[in-house]
């Protein structure tokens, strides 16, 4: 599944995550609804850039114009889809500032390290173009045995 062995921290091509908790529960940000966090400042940055490019977009709901997050949270959490609009949105600026805060202080590798692309202890996704949208695939078994897991749990918690 892998072209080399391993790969530098600070290679732009690669998302890597460790499996771990959040230090806070969130309910709408996707971030946070995820085991997956960051080990490489590219990892940060991309995920803080992700979430930023959501959160700029904007959804009409009902008569209210909520950012994608908000959107988003709706949709697939039907504990968030059960909350007043104005619930919604003060939860989602509240799970921002946490996870902001959380990204901000994480401990991330030194960009003098490489990774080995077949370790176990790492999820390692290759970061592709595809069309006009950034993909990421597995890069390794261990990653990809991973995903498969965490989309059946994501599904679950969305109640399909």
């Amino acid at each position: 599944m892998c072209a080399y062995e391993s790969i530098s921290v600070t290679n732009i091509n690669y998302a890597i995550y460790k499996v771990g908790d959040w230090e806070n529960d969130y309910k709408i940000n996707i971030l946070g609804t995820s085991r997956e966090l960051p080990v490489t400042n590219v990892t940060k940055e991309h995920m803080s850039k992700n979430m930023e490019h959501i959160r700029a977009s904007e959804f009409e709901i009902g008569s209210n114009t909520v950012n994608g997050m908000v959107a988003l949270a709706m949709q697939l959490n039907p504990e968030v889809g059960k909350m007043s609009l104005d619930e919604a949105v003060e939860l989602e600026k509240k799970e921002f500032e946490l996870i902001t805060k959380e990204l901000n202080n994480i401990e991330l590798k030194e960009n003098s390290e490489f990774i080995d692309l077949n370790s176990e202890e790492f999820l390692i996704y290759k970061l592709e173009y595809d069309g006009h949208m950034l993909v990421s695939k597995p890069a390794n078994e261990f990653t990809q045995k991973y995903h498969i897991e965490e989309i059946k749990r994501l599904k679950e918690l969305s109640g399909n």
